[in-house]
């Protein structure tokens, strides 16, 4: 009989998004940080991602979040995010999900109350502020990342569509804004078919005709991102409430509003003078979950003006199982994947 080769999953969600936590069954990566640890996944071993995002183990609007060591010694964990779109440096609602996961997994002991602790993205360390009520992880608030506005209110003409106007802000990945009720959307979820497809058309329109850069990180690779804003309407003294949509590139309208989505708003609505330092703005999605953001803070960085926020959800655990990797399966391609199974016999 064959040695089973086994992935031990967490399965989690924030808002609706499904984040699979693996915590066991994957070698050590290579890589000096989790960063490095990062891009040897993506170059060398982008078979768990597909395989975990792709028939028959799962659909492309899941996420998977590859526990790894930190190389910080103040981080309790590192964590690897893997969307359809490839690797992304941050997630607020993987952040969310990672967070609550090593929570339950005993990773990080839970403390009634409040309690913090640090967790190493590829994008860095991430502060984690955890509520926790009766030994339930009731509230995540994470850092989101700096964020800034890189263009706004371009046009673009798309086919289908006529001329399109759109802002694009960076958030941990380029994202365009545009307007929902502009192009006819009240972003409610019969709505969902019409505007993945609206939302395909503009980031096909956008990436054929230019490409964005950032201050720092310099090309992180073609615009993946794109948000429906709704109305803005403000609900208390420095609380704002708005509908809104993430479309991930290529194909997948998000379940949340998301936060690094989120970020990009607080982004927006800052350039735009319409929040100071302690305003937050909640993002309510096509399901009515949501995420809270709050800007915290901005600070000039060349030409741009970037927005410190904080994002704050729920993470749900919703599933523990033990993926059984068939390699014989059709359906099943180890090639990019059998070097990384810890169970796996290496030649």
């Amino acid at each position: 009989m064959k040695q089973a080769l086994t992935i031990q999953l967490m399965d989690t969600h924030a808002g609706g998004d499904v984040s699979r936590i693996v915590t066991g069954g994957i070698a050590p990566l290579p890589g000096d940080s989790v960063r490095a640890q990062m891009e040897y996944l993506r170059d060398a071993a982008d078979g768990l991602r597909k395989l975990l995002l792709e028939e028959p183990y799962g659909i492309p609007e899941m996420s998977v979040d590859l526990l790894v060591s930190p190389s910080d010694p103040r981080a309790a964990a590192g964590y690897i995010i893997m969307e359809v779109m490839g690797y992304p440096i941050y997630s607020g609602s993987n952040t969310i999900c990672t967070a609550t996961a090593v929570l339950e997994a005993g990773i990080v002991p839970k403390k009634e109350g409040r309690q913090s602790f640090l967790l190493e993205s590829p994008a860095g360390l991430v502060r984690i502020d955890a509520l926790v009520e009766n030994g339930v992880v009731e509230a995540i608030t994470c850092e989101g990342l700096p964020s800034y506005i890189d263009t706004y209110r371009a046009t673009i003409d798309v086919p289908s569509l006529g001329t399109v106007t759109y802002s694009v802000a960076y958030s941990g990945g380029f994202y365009a804004l545009v307007d929902a009720e502009s192009l006819g959307f009240d972003l409610t979820l019969s709505e969902e078919r019409k505007l993945t497809g609206a939302a395909h058309a503009i980031v096909e329109a956008i990436q054929a005709e230019r490409g964005f850069s950032h201050y720092t990180l310099g090309d992180v690779g073609p615009l993946p991102f794109l948000h429906f804003m709704g109305p803005v309407h403000q609900v208390a003294e420095g609380y704002y409430r708005s509908r809104s949509a993430t479309y991930v590139h290529p194909g997948v309208i998000c379940r949340s509003t998301t936060g690094t989505g989120t970020s990009a708003r607080l982004a927006l609505m800052n350039y735009e003078g319409l929040v100071r330092p302690g305003d937050k703005l909640e993002t309510v999605s096509l399901r009515e979950t949501g995420f809270i953001g709050e800007f915290s803070a901005a600070e000039q960085a060349g030409e741009h003006q970037v927005v410190k926020n904080n994002i704050t959800g729920k993470g749900y655990v919703i599933a523990h199982s033990d993926i059984v990797v068939n390699c014989d399966d059709s359906l099943v391609d180890c090639d990019g994947l059998r070097h990384i199974l810890s169970n796996c016999p290496h030649s």
